[in-house]
């Protein structure tokens, strides 16, 4: 099993617009991150979590062309205004791109971007759409899912388990229940999101997600969805061993 972090941003980006790097050093190549994704691989099948808006140069930067699934964890923007680059996966590959979400999450997509689901005489289909049942399999890995809190909404948290490797991908939430403490316990890999040092109403925070991630004894844990108060030197410099920030295309293999 391989995982790409094809994005370790938050919805802004790092710089922001304007040329804003906060406390990063634009010097260091690892704080310049596109917004937040991932890349699975297993028994030569792909899954991309999640499509936002730098989708395009993500799947150039990994030289990925090609998708079995994806799944969209919940329907903000910064996680989905990519789905126009899927055209291309779909014309490479000559077929539809499966995507899947929750229900309400694909009510949603669909509704925002129906022309892709539908096609018309001029341009074909491009997404075919999926409800995500409790467990669903990606080559030779096992995949189970879990609602985490995101301020007034939910997004889709992720385990994915092949032989006796496991990890998982905890995007865009604020609190560890109970549900999701039972997914996510005894990871060899936890890839969580961690915004920044102080407390934010919809995304977890730097002392939160250390804490539960050693209550929850996982191996290894790597911090994504980084905001630009988060150099990667100092924030490296502050972890414990068993922990690391993420930067765009590091990869993790089980």
């Amino acid at each position: 099993m391989k995982l790409r972090v094809l994005g370790c941003g938050t919805s802004s980006g790092v710089p922001r617009i304007g040329n804003d790097w906060g406390r990063c050093n634009p010097a260091d190549p690892r704080n310049r991150r596109s917004r937040s994704a991932l890349l699975v691989e297993s028994a030569r099948e792909r899954l991309l979590i999640d499509c936002g808006p730098d989708l395009r140069e993500q799947l150039l930067a990994a030289d990925v062309s090609t998708l079995d699934r994806v799944i969209v964890t919940h329907d903000h923007a910064d996680h989905l205004h990519g789905i126009d680059d899927l055209r291309q996966v779909a014309l490479v590959m000559r077929r539809p791109v499966r995507l899947a979400a929750r229900a309400i999450t694909l009510d949603r997509i669909v509704d925002r971007f129906r022309y892709a689901f539908v096609g018309s005489p001029l341009y074909p289909t491009v997404l075919m759409g999926e409800v995500l049942v409790e467990e669903e399999q990606l080559g030779a890995a096992r995949l189970r899912f879990v609602d985490q809190p995101h301020g007034g909404i939910t997004s889709l948290g992720i385990r994915i388990d092949e032989g006796e490797r496991s990890a998982a991908y905890a995007i865009d939430y604020h609190d560890m229940t109970e549900a999701m403490a039972a997914l996510y316990m005894g990871l060899d890999l936890l890839i969580s999101d961690c915004l920044r040092r102080r407390p934010h109403p919809t995304h977890a925070h730097l002392d939160a997600v250390l804490g539960w991630a050693k209550d929850l004894k996982v191996g290894q844990l790597v911090l994504t969805h980084l905001d630009n108060s988060m150099d990667f030197t100092d924030l490296a410099e502050t972890l414990p061993s068993w922990a690391s920030p993420a930067f765009d295309g590091a990869e993790y293999r089980l």
